[in-house]
């Protein structure tokens, strides 16, 4: 044990990641028993990521939220709004201006869905920096306004057929298939490699202490072997034989005996490692990222030291509208249509994912990995449940105890490692 400990503080890894990882890893084992060896399968953890990906983006955006110390309720809500609009935008407003199935109509209605999330929580954070409402009240009440407005957007009815393109942002019928997900794990795990080198080199050049080389050509090694793992299960889920065969039949083909095609990545999984990089980046890497922390840790500090935390609410809270808008994108998309219930409780999953990621409620302290991490661990119990029979209350009954005894658990953490 005392020799398993030393290699973990010699590999620098993030003890909570590795309960973390533990506790999914035990969710799937579980559920995988319960459901006969149904659930460890490639079909459904394919779905399982493609069902996670709006939460996860809103949930990046959760953690500069709660780490400056403050709360948004709104974001269900406002999912459900900009996903109406944007289904309002793409089925009525755009086909008469540019025609049906026009190219530029996906890229239109995502700009104006991130620029709309991002407005309104420009606007939430103003009341909430400058006129001094607490975060709390300023997005209950925007809980309840958002969520009537979707349902005034279209008088409660559900918009459809989306546009096919946006469709394909959902990751249910957009993928990148087999090939091209290699050539993405491929980058991404010599990327990964790069970059734990280029700290190394960068920490030398310093003067700053460094792990041993075998503990990099390990960190390395894990990097690598989660993502081309990851991508080698993704792509282990077939195509259905009649719509392959579909497929070449449409281009007037004979599809080849014997052939198998996987779906590879889903694009939505794709934004979703794309969004967690870029806010990773500008979490650890940026000016913006250390003001969000420094004032997360001390507030009356971080402003006697020259930040203008007013402006940095108003900015935190503006980057998660966009995530907002992004989230509603992914969801819609996904399901193919925009309803006025879309995004119902989304505010509870994002915040639980945040927190069972280990940020922390008194502010300061939060990663974007955890967030993401949080909300797989959400979605898989939800989802197994689902997959056991187990009913909607009990549902909720049993992710409620779960978050509640996450943050205990995340509390006894602290205390003993003084973090």
């Amino acid at each position: 044990m005392r020799r398993l400990r030393s290699i973990v503080e010699t590999l620098e890894i993030d003890l909570r990641l590795i309960g973390m990882i533990a506790a999914l890893g035990v969710i799937w084992l579980v559920f995988d028993l319960f459901t006969g060896g149904l659930y460890i399968t490639p079909r459904n953890l394919f779905n399982l990521t493609v069902q996670t990906a709006s939460v996860a983006v809103m949930a990046t955006g959760m953690v500069f939220i709660i780490v400056t110390r403050h709360i948004d309720l709104s974001v269900g809500s406002l999912l459900g709004f900009i996903g109406m609009s944007m289904g309002l935008l793409q089925a009525q407003v755009l086909p008469e201006v540019l025609g049906y199935g026009h190219s530029m109509t996906w890229i239109i209605t995502v700009a104006a869905g991130l620029i709309m999330g991002a407005l309104i929580g420009a606007l939430q954070g103003w009341l909430v920096g400058y006129q001094m409402i607490p975060a709390f009240i300023v997005t209950l009440g925007g809980l309840l306004a958002w969520r009537g407005a979707a349902w005034w957007v279209t008088e409660g009815q559900t918009v459809a057929p989306l546009d096919e393109t946006f469709k394909m942002l959902g990751g249910a019928g957009g993928t990148l298939g087999v090939f091209w997900s290699w050539v993405v794990g491929g980058l991404a795990s010599a990327a990964a490699v790069l970059l734990v080198f280029r700290s190394r080199a960068r920490k030398i050049a310093h003067g700053f202490r460094t792990k041993p080389m075998w503990a990099e050509v390990a960190l390395s090694g894990i990097y690598v072997g989660t993502i081309l793992g990851f991508v080698g299960v993704l792509n282990a889920y077939e195509i259905p034989t009649r719509r392959v065969e579909r497929m070449f039949e449409m281009r007037g083909e004979t599809m080849p005996e014997g052939l198998t095609l996987g779906y590879g990545l889903p694009i939505s999984v794709l934004i979703v490692l794309g969004v967690t990089v870029a806010m990773t980046v500008l979490a650890r890497r940026t000016r913006l990222g250390r003001y969000i922390f420094a004032t997360g840790g001390n507030p009356d500090a971080a402003e006697l030291s020259g930040i203008n935390t007013r402006l940095l609410t108003v900015k935190v809270f503006a980057l998660m509208g966009a995530l907002v808008g992004l989230g509603a994108v992914i969801a819609s998309a996904r399901l193919g249509s925009a309803a006025n219930d879309l995004g119902t409780l989304d505010e509870l999953r994002v915040i639980a994912a945040a927190v069972i990621g280990g940020t922390a409620l008194s502010g300061g302290v939060g990663t974007i990995y955890g967030a993401v991490l949080g909300a797989l661990i959400m979605q898989s119990l939800q989802s197994g449940m689902a997959m056991v029979g187990v009913d909607a209350p009990l549902q909720s009954i049993v992710v409620g105890v779960v978050l509640v005894f996450a943050v205990y658990v995340d509390i006894i953490y602290r205390r003993r490692t003084g973090s």
